[in-house]
């Protein structure tokens, strides 16, 4: 299996008041993702959020935008299709679908931290079409929901 080398991630601001992906604290997993816009969800409501950067992710590795989990648990604020994927090829804004499932109104301001993005490294096999697929490790073959008890 190749390794993936990704020493430096190369940010682009689109807009003088955005903010770079920034960790929080030193061997943090994510990037806290900013809001260039202040923004409202009313309860059940979703909107695109911009957050003013874009990025250059290596071959191999791809951004997972992810809810950030007091804003979860304070509010109820996640991100709609969590996680969001950003692929390594795509140079445009990042911009996060945010959707309140809490019972209140929720006010966004422009520098609030609204997700974190996650890099990963990813496979791309090539797609082989069989007639069989080969017999899993264990037991567990076709039996899917629930089959591994409560």
């Amino acid at each position: 299996m190749a390794t993936v080398a990704c020493d430096e991630l190369h940010v682009r601001l689109l807009r003088p008041d955005a903010r770079p992906p920034a960790r929080t604290r030193p061997g943090d997993a994510g990037f806290d993702l900013s809001a260039v816009e202040d923004f409202a969800l009313a309860p059940g409501e979703r909107r695109v959020v911009p957050t003013g950067v874009a990025i250059a992710l290596p071959p191999g590795v791809a951004g997972l935008v992810v809810p950030r989990s007091g804003l979860a648990a304070r509010h109820g604020i996640s991100v709609v299709n969590g996680p969001g994927l950003v692929d390594p090829n795509y140079r445009g804004e990042l911009r996060v679908i945010l959707v309140n499932l809490g019972d209140e109104p929720f006010t966004g301001r422009a520098g609030d931290r609204i997700a974190q993005l996650l890099l990963v490294p990813f496979l791309a096999p090539e797609v082989s079409v069989v007639a069989d697929l080969p017999p899993s490790l264990d037991e567990r073959g076709e039996n899917g929901f629930g089959s591994s008890g409560r």
